[in-house]
């Protein structure tokens, strides 16, 4: 197996980066060859199991509990897992799609979805985030093959012009409120199974979710989140967002741009 796979070059044609800016989002087949996809599988599952810990059965757990399992920033705990969140190849897409000059890393998550998990509520990532711009891109790379019974991400397209409903955090209110206001305005909405080696991309404004793991596996899928290179602190506006700030930006400043040994340029 050859890993400089994740430094090599994956060639963006116009109409993808032309189905984003309409979207806010967009699929791309083939970014990790299948033996790339099976090693991190390997690799990232070891080191869940040996960091996560559960205390609650499934059903004692409320909607946010049983969506997912969640870490975060694993490249700071294996050097392997840091080649696949620093990859060139996945951190120019994200620059290309989100037509900058180059990216920074916000932080990575590793979502591990049970066997007979919930459902991800309709949310919008960005409402967690203190960040000043638009400019902000999630890579969600599944592990493995991820059909419709094991609750692939689904997207509302368009929805990033959508203005109300980005103060609600993820929960049950914001997969009724959401769910609503998404209908009425017609957004179009996309359910798609993903093949092995499969990315999406979406932006921190669009509403997404997703469908509840029905079969006996485990849905593993690792998530690097990118921003702007020159992307600049606000103010935040939300308790989350400044939770995240002392977090993933910590010694950052408002007004300045975000720094820090935590947010490392990936792609320049």
């Amino acid at each position: 197996m050859n890993r400089n796979t994740l430094q090599e070059e994956y060639q963006i044609n116009p109409e993808q980066i032309n189905f984003f800016r309409e979207n806010s989002f967009v699929k791309l087949k083939q970014v990790l060859p299948p033996e790339i996809v099976s090693y991190y599988n390997t690799v990232i599952t070891e080191k869940v199991n040996q960091l996560i810990k559960v205390d609650l059965p499934l059903e004692k757990r409320d909607t946010y509990g049983k969506a997912f399992l969640q870490l975060f920033n694993l490249w700071r705990e294996d050097e392997l897992i840091k080649e696949l969140v620093f990859s060139e190849r996945i951190a120019k897409i994200a620059s290309d799609l989100m037509e900058v000059k180059g990216v920074r890393l916000y932080h990575d998550q590793a979502l591990f979805k049970e066997a007979g998990g919930g459902i991800t509520p309709w949310h919008a990532d960005q409402y967690y985030w203190p960040l000043s711009t638009d400019k902000t891109i999630t890579a969600w790379i599944p592990l493995q093959a991820v059909p419709l019974n094991m609750g692939p991400l689904e997207f509302s397209a368009g929805s990033h012009r959508l203005l109300s409903g980005r103060e609600l955090s993820i929960s049950d209110e914001s997969e009724i409120k959401l769910k609503e206001k998404l209908r009425i305005n017609d957004f179009k909405h996309v359910i798609e199974p993903y093949d092995i080696g499969e990315v999406s991309f979406h932006s921190g404004w669009i509403f997404h979710r997703a469908g509840a793991n029905t079969t006996d596996q485990v849905r593993k899928v690792m998530t690097v989140i990118y921003m702007d290179k020159d992307m600049i602190l606000k103010e935040p506006e939300n308790d989350n967002q400044k939770l995240d700030w002392e977090t993933w930006c910590p010694g950052a400043k408002v007004g300045k741009v975000i720094d820090t040994p935590l947010n490392p340029v990936l792609f320049d």
